[in-house]
């Protein structure tokens, strides 16, 4: 029951955010969207304290700098975003153009600046679309949020680390950011289903990407699920286990753990 109702506020403030958005979209300026937007996250935020029963926890404030960076989280569940943008000022983020899909989407993306990679064109127009939004970013002084999995990973597993955050923190000449949770725990994937507990979201210190490709991806994969794993640990009360890596699954799939689903990504 909890699901349900939260499901239904989440859309029913979703569409009231889109519309107080709609006047802004054919005005000049971005200001007005990116505080709507902001506000949003805030009212989602509530959504989980006060109907989920997920209260928000934010660790390492400490270690965001001032100026331009990289943030580079772990993704366990679609409420991690709702978590971290209000944390975090003048904060644009990468996604797929899935998202264009949704009526008036495109348009608030485009105001908030977001880095929308084109998945449909190839190679090639991906890196390029990377490459267009990096700059913009970077004219703009703006912080970006990634998830350098690129998947929603299920609790206890992750998938590859991808080499876009390397090449995108080299291009912007900025440091990264790595961020761990334990979302999962209380809001799995895209489930419905909630379960009340204290999500954490921790900022972990900056890494400076000024070092070889495979290191630097190695170094930000152990940091980031090493500290992941103690958080699921300190939730759940059971020993620190290894989050383990599992082949990306097919497009528009989720992994899940546990039965044939994980095993066919070669899980255990």
């Amino acid at each position: 029951m909890r699901g349900i109702v939260f499901t239904l506020v989440y859309y029913l403030l979703s569409a009231l955010y889109v519309l107080a958005s709609l006047p802004f979209l054919i005005l000049p300026g971005h200001t007005p969207v990116r505080a709507i937007i902001r506000s949003y996250t805030r009212a989602m935020n509530l959504n989980l304290r006060f109907v989920a029963g997920i209260r928000k926890e934010v660790r390492g404030r400490e270690n965001l700098p001032d100026g331009p960076f990289v943030i580079a989280a772990k993704h366990q569940s679609w409420g991690d975003g709702f978590l971290i943008y209000p944390e975090v000022r003048n904060l644009a983020f990468v996604t797929g153009d899935h998202l264009e899909k949704f009526p008036l989407v495109g348009g608030i993306l485009r105001k908030l600046g977001a880095i929308v990679i084109d998945t449909c064109g190839g190679g090639d127009r991906k890196a390029a679309s990377l490459k267009e939004g990096m700059q913009r970013a970077k004219q703009e002084g703006r912080r970006v949020l990634i998830y350098p999995e690129g998947h929603l990973a299920p609790v206890g597993y992750h998938f590859r680390y991808k080499a876009g955050v390397w090449h995108m923190a080299q291009a912007m000449n900025v440091p990264v950011i790595p961020v761990a949770t334990n979302i999962g725990l209380f809001w799995r994937q895209q489930e419905r289903h909630k379960t009340p507990g204290t999500a954490v979201i921790e900022f972990l210190p900056p890494i400076n990407p000024d070092m070889p490709k495979q290191e630097f991806l190695a170094k930000l994969t152990d940091v980031v699920e090493s500290q992941t794993s103690k958080l699921v640990a300190e939730a759940t009360g059971t020993p620190e286990a290894d989050s383990v890596l599992v082949p990306d699954p097919p497009k528009g799939m989720e992994a899940r753990p546990g039965g044939d689903d994980i095993a066919a990504f070669g899980g255990p």
